[in-house]
């Protein structure tokens, strides 16, 4: 059935809402909790009926939920205020009181590609020949859309939904088809002996193409370890394939009809190329996204992130990021306190503001919300680093490493890493790890510095005059002052023993 009240109809099967002829885009819990309170108007929907039915019981604050419900009310044409459709009873919960008229529906048909980007993870084939091995595959496959549904940046179809194609030869379109996704993830799981291989692909459907490929071979000393490790291998490489194929797809769009997402995608497009003219495109794009939807957590926290980025490079005043970035971060939190780039934007700006707790504090939230987000990883060593725990910023940063071997932020890890190792006494390793950053990453700044310094206490002249000859290079405005000043080193000893090593290579 679909429902139709006002000048509006929702299609809970092809998940659409619509007034007149005109498609209204929502994300995807907002039309979940939408069509819940629809389905159950003659009564007061609860709190606890809301996390039930849209979170499946898991526990969200009373903000996130709130800018559900108000999100919720914008798509409809109501208020807070005017509560003309969805009233809230106090002390007890919401309900839609507006009029409503079922009407019977066609003969099904293919379910339409949501406004986000939609992934199906179907269940792992299990090639070993042994049907007790089936629990070790179908737990593979819903690790990953476990996993994946953490990421808050695409719609995930829920397991049952999926697993009804287990043990069925099912062309992939078809598949895209009736669960109305772009993205397809399959795989398979051969166990032999003491090892195990498995194989996955990433396909977009549309296109017919293969976007992601790999094969993973590994031994099963720990079956449960080896499930985690897969998985988030898995996920960690499909998360920024996803997100250059949805880039293809807006740079193909024309600009006047772009919207907020289409934008958001193409800024992280430019985030990812690390460098300065690459972050000002960016950020303009995302104020353009955040000009159409003012409450998009998901562009204020990358702007956040990308405005202490560039302070921390030098390549714009401290003094001038830090309220910009600050505002966006505390947005970003306000609209959606459930994602993770909320909290990574606001762990980059405590930190600035030397509040370092309280930015461990939010890096480590990112990460119990994603845990293979890989730059909140590499930032939360960062933090360690600053803070002098250098051995478990070491860790911290290998992790991240190991996360998103071929991410282009590598070189800004081995950068941390590097001064992590400053600070062990570690000057010969330091050295080597920002000539390898510096590899990568001819033009990054973190790892000019670390190498200018490390060669200085070296005692390696030569190599620390040139060092600070390429660092005048890539960042003019650096001095001892500059570094005394922005660089948030929580103890006098380990930024005193960093500003001598430039002073040996020379910087005044």
């Amino acid at each position: 059935m679909a429902f139709q009240f006002e000048d509006f109809s929702l299609d809970p099967e092809r998940r659409e809402l619509r007034r007149a002829d005109k498609l209204i885009a929502l994300e995807p819990q907002v039309f979940d909790l939408l069509t819940h309170l629809i389905r159950n108007r003659d009564r007061v929907v609860t709190r606890d009926n809301l996390l039930d039915s849209i979170w499946n019981g898991r526990v969200v604050s009373d903000s996130t939920l709130a800018s559900r419900i108000n999100a919720a009310r914008r798509a409809i044409n109501d208020t807070g205020e005017e509560q003309r459709l969805i009233r809230t009873v106090a002390r007890k919960g919401v309900r839609f009181v507006g009029e409503v008229v079922e009407t019977p529906k066609a003969a099904p048909s293919a379910a339409p590609l949501p406004e986000r980007p939609a992934v199906a993870v179907l269940p792992f084939t299990n090639m070993s020949g042994d049907a007790e091995q089936e629990y070790f595959s179908d737990g593979i496959s819903e690790d990953i859309i476990t996993a994946l549904s953490k990421l808050r940046w695409f719609f995930v179809i829920a397991r049952n939904s999926s697993f009804i194609y287990k043990g069925r030869t099912v062309h992939l379109r078809q598949v895209a088809d009736e669960l109305g996704v772009r993205y397809v993830v399959e795989g398979s799981v051969r166990k032999g002996g003491d090892r195990v291989r498995i194989t996955a692909q990433l396909n977009d459907v549309a296109t017919g193409s293969h976007l992601w490929a790999e094969r993973f071979d590994r031994k099963l000393a720990d079956v449960f370890a080896v499930q985690d490790e897969i998985t988030e291998a898995i996920v960690s490489a499909i998360e920024p394939q996803l997100y250059a194929a949805e880039n293809f797809r807006a740079q193909r769009k024309p600009p006047d009809s772009m919207d907020a997402w289409d934008l958001v995608m193409r800024a992280l497009s430019h985030y990812w190329r690390v460098t300065r003219q690459d972050h000002v495109v960016a950020q303009a794009l995302l104020e353009k996204a955040i000009a159409l939807d003012p409450n998009y957590g998901k562009a204020l926290g990358l702007l956040g992130t990308s405005y202490m980025f560039t302070a921390h490079m030098g390549w714009m005043d401290m003094a001038a990021a830090m309220p910009v970035a600050e505002r966006a971060a505390f947005a970003a939190i306000r609209a959606d306190d459930e994602d993770p780039w909320a909290h990574n934007a606001l762990g980059h700006v405590h930190l600035f503001a030397r509040r370092f707790e309280d930015s461990l504090a939010e890096f480590e939230t990112a990460l119990q919300l994603n845990p293979s987000f890989a730059l909140a990883q590499g930032y939360y060593g960062l933090v360690l680093s600053y803070c002098g725990r250098w051995q478990e910023a070491g860790e911290a940063t290998r992790r991240a490493i190991r996360l998103s071997p071929r991410d282009p932020y590598a070189p800004v890890y081995l950068g941390i890493e590097a001064y992590a190792r400053f600070l062990g006494s570690d000057y010969e390793e330091a050295i080597r790890l920002a000539h390898e950053a510096l590899r990568q990453r001819s033009d990054f700044v973190g790892a000019h510095r670390v190498l200018t310094s490390a060669a200085g206490m070296a005692g390696r002249e030569d190599l620390a005059r040139s060092a600070l000859r390429e660092l005048r290079r890539a960042q003019p405005n650096a001095s001892l002052a500059w570094i005394a000043e922005f660089m948030p080193i929580r103890f006098a000893s380990d930024r005193d023993r960093y500003l001598e090593g430039f002073r040996r290579a020379g910087l005044t």
